[in-house]
C-alpha cells in the first residue's frame, strides 16, 4: 500500500514563469509555454497528471480533461485565485459543476463544509495565518482565507481566496512524488487538508505565546511595569472565536471523508485523513482551553482593576483625613470672636502649629501601618 507523506510546507510561495515573465507570488506553481492560449485571468494553474506524471502542453482545462479521458486514467488539477462568477461559470461547463456550489466558490466567505453532488463533492477549508504584531492593540492577530475544492473522479478544481493560501510549494512537492499523485485527486485533497490543519497548529502555538504573555502581565507582582488593558484581552478572545469558527465546523467533513468508503476517496487516503482528523481534534481542544483561559483572564483583570481602584480610594481618603486636621484647627482659630481660649496667649500660634504637626504625623503613622498609605 502506498504511503502518503505529510506535506508540511512553510507557506513560502515560489515564483514561476508565465509568458516569459515572473508570475506573482500567489500562484499555484504552474508554468505555461510562451504562445499558449490565454486562460481566465484568475487561473493560476492547469495540469493533467497520468500515472502521477505531469503531461506537457495541458494549459487549458478542456484540453487537459480530454487528455486524461483519452488516456483512461489520471486527473486534471486546475487552480484559481479569487475568480469571478463568469469565470467560474466557464469552469462549471467544463467539469459539470452544480451552479450552487459554483456560486459559493465565487462569492467566498463560506463556513467549512462538505457537500456531495453526484459524481463529485465540494469541500470548503478555512485557512489561517498569524499576523506578526508588536505588543498589543493590533486590529487583527489572525488573518483568514479559504480554499475550496471540487473533487471528482478525474478532476480537482481548487479555488483560493486570500493572499496566504498559495499551493505552489505543495504542488511542487507532490510532483516530485508521482506515486502519490497516481492515487488521484483524493491524494491532493489530503495533502491540502493536512497542510491547512498543520497551519492551524502553528497559529495556535503563536496565539498561545500571546496568551502566556497576557497571563504573566495580569498576574504579575504589584507594581510591575506590564499592565494589560481588558480591551487587549477581548481582542484576543475575538480572534480565538474566529479560529473556532474556522476549526469546529471542519470536524464533521473530515469525519465523513475518513469514515465510510467512497469511490472518490481510496482506502489508502481515508487512513491518512483520519490522521488529519486527529490533528484537528487537538487544535479544537487547545482553542477551547484558550477561550476558557481568556475568560478567566478577563475576570482576573477586572478584579485587579477593582482592587487598584479601591487602593487609590483608600489613599485619597487617608490623605483627606490628614488634611482635615490643619483645616479644622485653622478654621476654628480663624473665627472672629474676642473671647476664645489662648486667643491672646503669646505661644498660642506656635502651639497650634505643633499640635497640627503632631496630630498629622500620628494619623500618617497609623494609616501607614494599616496599609492605607
Amino acid at each position: 500500500m502506498p504511503v502518503l507523506p505529510t506535506f508540511r510546507t512553510n507557506g513560502r510561495k515560489l515564483a514561476e514563469a508565465v509568458h516569459g515573465r515572473p508570475r506573482p507570488d500567489h500562484s499555484d506553481g504552474a508554468t505555461r509555454p510562451v504562445g499558449a492560449a490565454t486562460p481566465p485571468t484568475s487561473m493560476v494553474n492547469c495540469a493533467a497528471y497520468v500515472d502521477g506524471d505531469r503531461q506537457p502542453g495541458c494549459t487549458d482545462p478542456r484540453a487537459a480533461l480530454d487528455t486524461v479521458r483519452d488516456a483512461g486514467r489520471g486527473f486534471v488539477w486546475v487552480g484559481f485565485h479569487e475568480p469571478t462568477e463568469a469565470e467560474m461559470s466557464l469552469v462549471a461547463e467544463t467539469f459539470g459543476l452544480h451552479p450552487l456550489a459554483v456560486e459559493d466558490a465565487a462569492q467566498a466567505y463560506q463556513r467549512p463544509k462538505l457537500e456531495r453532488y453526484g459524481a463529485y463533492f465540494f469541500l470548503v477549508l478555512k485557512t489561517v495565518k498569524f499576523v506578526d504584531h508588536a505588543g498589543h492593540g493590533t486590529a487583527h492577530i489572525v488573518s483568514t482565507g479559504e480554499i475550496m475544492l471540487f473533487v471528482g473522479r478525474d478532476f480537482l478544481v481548487t479555488v483560493r481566496h486570500g493572499e496566504h493560501s498559495g499551493l505552489a510549494g505543495l504542488r511542487q512537492v507532490m510532483e516530485h512524488e508521482p506515486e502519490h499523485l497516481a492515487l488521484g485527486p483524493a491524494a491532493v485533497m489530503h495533502a491540502i487538508a493536512d497542510r491547512v490543519v498543520d497551519e492551524y497548529l502553528s497559529v495556535v502555538s503563536e496565539v498561545e505565546e500571546d496568551i502566556d504573555e497576557m497571563e504573566t502581565a495580569v498576574f504579575s507582582p504589584k507594581g510591575g511595569k506590564d499592565v494589560v488593558d481588558t480591551e487587549d484581552i477581548y481582542l484576543l478572545k475575538r480572534e480565538i472565536l474566529g479560529l473556532k469558527r474556522a476549526v469546529a465546523p471542519l470536524a464533521a467533513p473530515l469525519k465523513l471523508l475518513s469514515g465510510a468508503p467512497s469511490p472518490l476517496v481510496p482506502d489508502e487516503v481515508r487512513e491518512y485523513m483520519r490522521d488529519v482528523e486527529d490533528h484537528l481534534s487537538t487544535v479544537a481542544e487547545r482553542i477551547a482551553s484558550f477561550d476558557e483561559m481568556l475568560t478567566t483572564l478577563v475576570s482576573a483583570a477586572l478584579a485587579e482593576i477593582s482592587t487598584r481602584q479601591n487602593e487609590d480610594m483608600r489613599k485619597i481618603s487617608a490623605w483627606a483625613a490628614i488634611a482635615l486636621v490643619p483645616t479644622a484647627i485653622a478654621g476654628i482659630y480663624g473665627m472672629n470672636f474676642e473671647h476664645m481660649p489662648e486667643l491672646t496667649w503669646r505661644f498660642g500660634y506656635p502651639m497650634a502649629l505643633v499640635g497640627i504637626a503632631l496630630i498629622c504625623t500620628l494619623l500618617y503613622v497609623l494609616l501607614r501601618r494599616r496599609g492605607w498609605l
